[in-house]
């Protein structure tokens, strides 16, 4: 699949960290249930690899990728798992190379202008903007439309459900990470009703 399919399933990409196995899929469920589909399991934990195992397998309606992948390592082993794509906290063309060896779509981290022109000289052009406000924000998402009119992003980093609509209305913004979807207490209290709220809501923000 292309990168650029995952903005046409909603405007938040949730960014998960998960530190027990057996939340997983039901907090795959929950998602799902409030109509976040595309989910990011960081690689940041022992268990994150598994936690996309058992979401690939028991979540079919779940579109599953892996985040920080760092290495060509990291990204055969998010495939192996399961994973239809792959999220990258920077970019480099080893990284690059390795998703495209593999057939592993790739959403590869950016936060200046010569990383973009970096990415887009491997064929990259729908980047995510990390960390996205502590590298500037909205204004440094306008700037870069100047330079680079065919190129999307996917701001991650800092956002919260009320800022995330100054993002998605931009028109270089696809779609925008965020952390907000699964607070770490929710995860540990097994509260996956809020979860799904969280996501209803997300799910419910419009892209300009």
């Amino acid at each position: 699949m292309s990168t650029l399919e995952l903005a046409s399933h909603g405007p938040v990409i949730p960014v998960i960290v998960i530190d027990r196995l057996q939340d997983a899929v039901p907090l795959a469920e929950a998602l799902v249930a409030g109509g976040v589909r595309v989910l990011e399991v960081t690689l940041r934990t022992p268990v994150a690899l598994q936690c996309i195992e058992a979401i690939a397998k028991a979540v079919p309606e779940a579109i599953v990728g892996a985040g920080t992948v760092r290495t060509g390592l990291d990204a055969q082993s998010a495939k192996d798992a399961g994973c239809r794509f792959a999220v990258s906290p920077g970019y480099t063309p080893e990284i690059g190379r390795a998703c495209q060896d593999l057939g592993l779509a790739l959403l590869p981290g950016v936060s200046t202008a010569s990383e973009v022109m970096t990415a887009n000289a491997d064929g990259y052009h729908f980047l995510k903007f990390f960390p996205a406000t502590a590298a500037g924000g909205v204004p440094m998402l306008k700037a870069l439309a100047g330079p680079f009119p065919d190129v999307y992003f996917c701001p991650t980093g800092g956002i919260t459900l009320e800022t995330a609509p100054q993002f998605l209305a931009l028109p270089n913004v696809k779609v925008c990470g965020g952390s907000w979807l699964t607070p770490a207490d929710a995860v540990r209290e097994g509260d996956w009703p809020r979860i799904t709220r969280l996501a209803q809501q997300a799910a419910a923000l419009r892209r300009g």
